[in-house]
């Protein structure tokens, strides 16, 4: 049956995740799919997708839908993009010289500085799922582990976007000397890229992403992206990522919304932020209101990019980083924290920020490094 909807065409197809019912189902798919190697000469056609017992597959448009007992459900393949930062000088990327530029806005609004006597995050694994790491930028030396790229596994998960290297700057930077630090400057940043260099993936990319951080020992899953459309297959990833401890932050995205965040921020299993200026005020960029569970520094945020450089960006991507840094240096002093404290405990030792309407429920506030360090006993 699969044989002849994938077929040979490429014409008019699109990319679906099938799911099997059970676990066994999978296990007996894959076996007999690797026997049968004459049907599918071109072993790439088929991806699977352990964690959640699925594959992914492109099908002919058009096929009548796969019916079989061992199949649970057959969902769309869907786009999924990098929340998309402005670029506030696109021409020339802002590059740092002196030491003293070294601690930028964010990490120091935060109160990480003064964390820093305590906890640098060491030891502290960090899969950054995004465009990949500029694995010769200075700032980042010694500070990247192994990773993986989802788009050629026999190529380093090099950045060719930039967004990436973005991030994984402001989570764990270390140049004090003539570059910056960011929130958690002994953590380990692990770059799995699941984005292209136009930051856009799919879901099967991120579920494949997730899965690598699972069996990896990831400790915090940092996932700057987001979508509209609720994803089956995501959320299967996800919560049993949750299940096995792994703490998720994801950003909610960058439309301005007062009721609605992307996916998949919005799962309950993920730390889903926001992000705020300068002041504590909520950026005008970011989605807020009571989806929220904290807010992080997003406006204007100097962080390592291409070419030895440095870029100012801004959105909430930029955001999550700042809580995936945090999570950082918590579990360096209590490893034992589960997803579920380190959430409540954000937002219990958060300050209070201002830009939200009083109708909209809860108040996140913006993360406190150092107050959420103290409230764990140091």
């Amino acid at each position: 049956m699969l044989h002849e909807a994938i077929g040979s065409s490429r014409v008019a197809e699109k990319r679906h995740i099938i799911h099997f019912k059970t676990r066994s189902a999978y296990t007996r798919f894959m076996a007999a799919f690797e026997e049968a190697g004459e049907l599918f000469p071109v072993k790439s056609v088929i991806r699977p997708m352990k964690i959640i017992h699925a594959i992914c597959c492109t099908m002919k448009s058009g096929f009548p839908p796969l019916q079989h007992p061992s199949i649970r459900l057959i969902e769309e393949d869907i786009p999924i993009r990098v929340h998309a930062a402005r670029i506030r000088h696109p021409q020339q990327p802002v590059l740092l010289r002196q030491a003293g530029n070294s601690i930028p806005w964010g990490v120091k609004q935060i109160k990480a500085p003064e964390a820093w006597k305590e906890t640098r995050g060491s030891r502290i694994r960090i899969g950054v799922v995004d465009t990949g790491i500029d694995y010769s930028h200075p700032d980042l030396r010694g500070r990247i582990s192994r990773g993986i790229n989802l788009l050629n596994r026999s190529l380093l998960p090099t950045d060719d976007n930039g967004h990436g290297t973005h991030i994984s700057g402001t989570i764990a930077a270390s140049n004090r000397s003539s570059g910056i630090l960011g929130v958690a400057p002994l953590a380990m940043i692990h770059p799995v890229k699941a984005f292209d260099n136009n930051g856009t993936a799919y879901v099967s990319d991120i579920v494949m992403g997730i899965d690598w951080c699972v069996h990896n020992r990831m400790h915090i899953i940092n996932m700057s992206f987001g979508m509209k459309n609720r994803s089956k297959s995501l959320h299967d990833a996800v919560r049993n990522a949750h299940k096995l401890g792994i703490v998720i932050v994801a950003s909610s995205g960058n439309e301005g919304k007062q009721s609605s965040i992307d996916y998949p921020a919005r799962f309950s299993q993920v730390i889903s932020v926001g992000a705020t200026a300068p002041n504590r005020k909520i950026a005008s960029f970011s989605n807020k209101g009571r989806s929220i569970d904290i807010y992080a520094p997003g406006d204007k945020i100097k962080s390592t990019w291409l070419q030895h450089k440095y870029m100012e960006l801004s959105g909430t991507s930029m955001a999550t980083s700042h809580i995936s840094g945090v999570i950082a240096l918590m579990l360096t002093i209590r490893p034992e924290l589960t997803p579920g404290d380190i959430k409540s405990l954000l937002q219990k030792t958060s300050n209070p920020v201002t830009g939200l309407k009083s109708r909209s429920g809860i108040r996140a506030g913006e993360v406190d490094a150092m107050r959420a360090l103290r409230h764990l006993g140091t």
